[in-house]
């Protein structure tokens, strides 16, 4: 097992968040939904081990964005977070390669067309379940989604028990 305890990545992103709850309690859902996909389609216990921390730290550079561009603008995230990630990771004993795929999925979470692995893809599905709830998505959206984005078969269920398919 790769040595990142998810919990301490978890009290990381708290931390680092602070008193914005509505960011860590999206982190916690994702991470929440992108646990159970990957569990449910086999993901090997290393490969979900960094699907989680990359749930929990996808959208670690909003806070920079915000504080550097005045926007949380996706190509912002993408620019800032695996550097966020990466310091906040500092002192944990991680491989190389480790660090490069979770700075890749965090730098390139919103870019659909990089998707190159069943992590990146349970991490992209997991973030549209609850975007598609917090942003109070209408049916016409969620079914283009639905049709361009969701690939894996636990995904694709939970969008239609949670949103319906019609």
């Amino acid at each position: 097992m790769e040595n990142a305890p998810v919990e301490q990545v978890k009290g990381r992103m708290i931390g680092y968040f602070g008193k914005d709850l509505r960011r860590i309690n999206h982190a916690l859902k994702v991470h929440s939904l992108a646990v159970h996909i990957g569990s449910m389609e086999g993901l090997p216990d290393a490969e979900l081990i960094l699907l989680e921390t990359a749930a929990l730290l996808h959208d670690i550079g909003i806070k920079e964005a915000e504080l550097r561009y005045q926007s949380a603008a996706a190509h912002y995230q993408e620019e800032l977070g695996p550097g966020v990630a990466l310091e906040l990771l500092a002192d944990m004993e991680l491989s190389a390669g480790f660090r490069e795929r979770l700075a890749f999925l965090i730098g390139h979470h919103h870019s659909y067309a990089r998707i190159d692995g069943l992590d990146f893809q349970i991490l992209v599905e997991a973030d549209f379940l609850v975007n598609i709830f917090e942003d109070g998505m209408e049916p016409p959206a969620v079914r283009s989604i639905r049709e361009k984005y969701f690939r894996t078969r636990t995904g694709a269920a939970l969008c239609d028990a949670m949103f319906g398919n019609g």
